[in-house]
């Protein structure tokens, strides 16, 4: 008969609470032995604590920004059978800070093939880190208990990869200039701030895609009159109670069409670059801005939901993400991203692309501007999109098409009925 057992924190190695923060599963998910439960973050150190038996979580019995120690219980999990439920000593992995390198290193270390009959000891979560940064877990020594790689561990490889002093350079990067070294202090009063957990990761991930992916840019602009005309009747009929239609909404449904016409958009170059693998979903991220940080959440399936559906959960993560309450899998499989600086101002930016993703959309501050009508000028709201894609998978003529289609829909919205 099925039981309910408790799964706890272990013994972390520190008298003091540390504070949580990052919930790993779901009621509902099934877990399996040593799979991660949430994360832990100290001022020195995140430890990602596993589970120690297999079974359905029916209960999360954390949220967010609690503080947890030893024996705090996590979840309550349904289990088939007996198994053991005694948490060994975790040993918290500190992050040593890493050396200043003499020259920055501007290509990234290969993929190491994995050893043969040798599987990496890791969570799902890691692994799909590890997928996504393109770093082969076997060449990785884990620093948690009985050798298993935590997402510390991966980041860690990242940095020392982008930072490492490069022994057989081309003769380009030789003649680059060391990394500036200079006392702040001299020529004034300075203060030193520690980035956020968020803007650590972001970090490391944004220097991968712009160093490996070659970036271009198609800059664009879309007339949305009649599309504001439509979004501001629908919100008045909605009343303010009723689901706040946003322009974000309208331009997620379009680009899902968009995605749908042109697939190699779609796509993810696998991880030797030799395959395209093309996706038949159609899940879209948007960036929020928190206190901590940018973070994507993702939007599935968006190719079946209506407007007004999108809308609401637009709302609903982005309240989540501002809140620090999101979980992995609402910011995992996006096939495209929207990048929107339009509520802050702007012309035109070049938004970097969202490894494995192939392509990102920027939007900018949309204004009034004169258009000529073949008679007169009219004012005309015109919205600036920039477009930037991976040059490996998409060349200069799709992109150019892929817009005109996509602002071909945002100008008359009576085309996505079609």
């Amino acid at each position: 008969m099925p039981e309910i057992r408790h799964a706890v924190v272990p013994d972390i190695g520190d008298d003091q609470p540390i504070p949580l923060v990052e919930i790993l599963v779901a009621v509902g998910d099934y877990i399996a032995l040593n799979q991660g439960l949430i994360t832990l973050e100290s001022d020195k150190a995140t430890l990602e604590i596993p589970a120690t038996f297999s079974g359905r979580v029916t209960e999360l019995l954390i949220k967010p920004n609690d503080r947890l120690s030893a024996g705090s219980p996590i979840a309550a999990i349904e289990v088939e059978e007996d198994t053991p439920n005694e948490p060994l000593p975790v040993k918290v992995a500190v992050s040593a800070p890493s050396p200043v390198p003499a020259m920055p290193v501007a290509i990234s270390e290969p993929t190491a093939p994995a050893r043969s009959g040798t599987a990496a000891y890791a969570s799902p979560l890691v692994y799909r880190l590890a997928r996504e940064l393109g770093v082969g877990l076997q060449r990785l020594t884990g620093s948690a208990r009985q050798g298993r790689i935590t997402r510390n561990d991966v980041m860690q490889h990242v940095r020392s990869v982008l930072t490492a002093q490069p022994q057989a350079t081309s003769t380009r990067a030789a003649v680059l200039l060391p990394w500036p070294e200079v006392d702040f202090s001299r020529f004034g009063e300075t203060e030193r701030q520690p980035l956020t957990r968020i803007q650590t990761m972001s970090a490391a991930n944004l220097s991968r895609n712009w160093a490996l992916i070659p970036h271009v840019t198609h800059h664009d602009h879309v007339d949305i009159t009649e599309l504001e005309a439509l979004r501001a009747t629908l919100n008045r009929e909605n009343g303010p109670e009723g689901v706040k239609i946003t322009l974000l909404a309208f331009l997620l449904k379009a680009s899902s069409v968009a995605l749908r016409t042109f697939p190699q958009f779609n796509a993810s170059l696998d991880i030797d670059g030799e395959q395209l693998i093309m996706k038949k979903y159609l899940h879209i991220g948007f960036a929020v801005e928190t206190p901590q940080g940018l973070v994507v959440p993702v939007v599935r399936n968006v190719d079946e939901k209506s407007v007004t559906q999108l809308a609401h959960e637009i709302a609903a993560l982005s309240k989540k993400a501002r809140e620090g309450v999101l979980i992995a899998s609402e910011m995992s499989g996006g096939c495209f991203t929207l990048s929107s600086l339009g509520g802050i101002g702007g012309l035109a930016f070049t938004p970097i692309i969202n490894a494995p993703e192939v392509a990102i959309l920027g939007i900018s501050t949309a204004c009034w501007q004169p258009v000529w009508d073949d008679r007169e000028f009219i004012p005309r709201l015109l919205l600036p999109l920039s477009l930037s894609y991976d040059h490996r998978v998409i060349d200069g003529a799709l992109a150019a098409r892929f817009s005109v289609y996509l602002t071909g829909l945002l100008a008359d919205i009576r085309r996505l009925l079609l």
